[in-house]
């Protein structure tokens, strides 16, 4: 996008032609003009000076002058989002130049430093290029350095904000684990005391050999009850008091955890008939306190290993998804790295409903794994912008002919028949401003072509869908 030193407040200025001419001489653009072209241009140019931090145009004003900037520094950026779109700096040619489209300014301009330069407006144009007819080459190849620069900085822009969806996404994930390994291993330091000091009062029991195996054998048999005996239909609260009411009848009286502990593990009043026996209704709150402080030091062992393995699982997600130490071009399971990419977007599909619909018989193919991702990566986050995080995605993955297709549906209010055609076309969005750059589907597009594939959508009132159809022999394609 081009910019421009528009009118503003600026100094009043009379600097000798000698001296103007001195300066477009360091100008590259410029360079090998005739003493003449370089005379017209510093008697026909308004020259303006504006002081640090000036206001030189809002965005949407529009565009009427070709700038030369002499001296200084000015900047560009959005509004909405902020994002930096152009720095012009000494020796540089901008704002409306002979063959550019440009109407309106796509920023808000500023002096960054002091600044000294020229100006022409527009309807002079004509006239420069008759007293000076390099002077359309010159700025036609500004022109395509600063396309060529603007569209290296909106990309690199939309990587970033890729990026950081991927960031939050992960660190969403990874919060809950990593608490929950946090609460266990916090409650397990003081678990181990307190079971520590049950196993110190049960030795003071003096039980014999016998009695201690009896315990041991109880021990284990009301464990692997609770691992595999199903859940019944009593709550948890009606096992408590089943096995409170026990305890008082026997006149135990264990400390107040053990009760939920011991109704969290099904046991029965029928199990403590059998432990009473054992120990010959003797010692019971001792040997009840020791196991289920046993019980809960395993149980937190065990959410730390489940939460670190869900740590783990999300770590390997990631590399999957990056394709981190391996190389560009790989054999790709499709479905797998449909898989991958949706468990980088776990957090924003709780309340959605995935179906998968893959084929048994889809071969791997030959492509850019990591890119493939973020084909997938755009046009999830397509459906899901869609859906507002709620409804249903359909993934259908198949072979046709000598292609994998794979298709992403969503139950979205779909896309407007009027800028279907649009979509695909670089920096075109439907989002409100500041919400994306539209390059997500641009940037699809580019990388299903590079595989020589193709991408298609079909949208309606009662849900979208974007096909991607992918060469099995794509390692033609490069």
């Amino acid at each position: 996008m081009d910019t421009i030193l528009s009118p503003a407040p600026a100094a009043t200025v009379h600097t000798p032609l000698p001296e103007i001419v001195d300066a477009l001489r360091q100008v590259a653009a410029l360079h090998g003009l005739s003493e003449n072209e370089y005379i017209w241009l510093a008697a026909n140019c308004e020259e303006v000076c504006f002081s640090a931090g000036a206001s030189l145009f809002r965005e949407g004003d529009p565009a009427t002058k070709m700038a030369i900037i002499l001296r200084g520094e000015i900047h560009v950026r959005r509004q909405q989002s902020g994002v930096s779109l152009f720095v012009g700096r000494s020796g540089q040619i901008t704002g409306i130049l002979p063959f550019s489209r440009m109407k309106t300014h796509g920023g808000e301009g500023y002096a960054a430093t002091d600044v000294w330069g020229l100006q022409l407006d527009r309807d002079r144009f004509p006239e420069m290029l008759e007293a000076i007819p390099s002077i359309g080459q010159r700025c036609v190849s500004v022109m395509l350095d600063r396309v060529r620069e603007m569209t290296r900085l909106e990309q690199q822009t939309e990587k970033l904000n890729a990026l950081g969806k991927l960031a939050g996404n992960l660190a969403h994930e990874l919060n809950n684990p990593a608490s929950a390994a946090q609460r266990a291993a916090s409650g397990l330091i003081e678990e181990l005391r307190v079971y520590g000091q049950q196993k110190f009062l049960l030795g003071s029991l003096c039980l014999d050999e016998k009695h201690l195996e009896s315990v041991r054998a109880w021990s284990r048999r009301i464990a692997e009850q609770a691992r595999t005996l199903p859940a019944n239909s009593i709550t948890q609260v009606e096992r408590e008091e089943r096995l409170q009411g026990w305890l008082r009848e026997h006149g135990v009286a264990p400390a107040r955890s053990v009760v939920p502990d011991l109704a969290e593990l099904n046991l029965t009043p029928a199990d403590l008939d059998d432990l009473a026996t054992l120990l010959g209704g003797q010692h019971l709150d001792i040997v009840l306190s020791q196991f289920a402080s046993s019980a809960r030091t395993e149980r937190m062992a065990q959410a730390m290993l489940d939460s670190t393995a869900r740590i783990f699982e999300l770590i390997a997600a990631v590399k999957d998804y990056s394709w981190m130490d391996q190389a560009p071009i790989q054999q790709v399971d499709i479905p797998q790295s449909l898989e991958t990419t949706l468990a980088m977007l776990q957090s924003r599909i709780e309340k959605v409903t995935v179906e998968r619909r893959f084929a048994p018989d889809i071969p791997r193919i030959s492509a850019y794994a990591s890119e493939l991702n973020q084909v997938w990566m755009a046009l999830l986050e397509n459906a899901l912008d869609a859906m507002h995080d709620r409804g249903r995605i359909t993934l259908h993955a198949h072979c046709s002919g000598d292609s994998v297709v794979v298709e992403i549906w969503d139950d979205g209010p779909g896309i407007p028949s009027a800028v279907q055609e649009r979509i695909f076309e670089p920096f075109f969005t439907t989002k409100p401003p500041g919400s994306g750059l539209g390059l997500g589907l641009d940037t699809a597009l580019r990388i299903v072509r590079q595989h020589r594939g193709y991408i298609h959508v079909k949208s309606d009132p009662a849900g979208t869908c974007f096909q991607v159809r992918l060469p099995i022999e794509s390692l033609r394609a490069y």
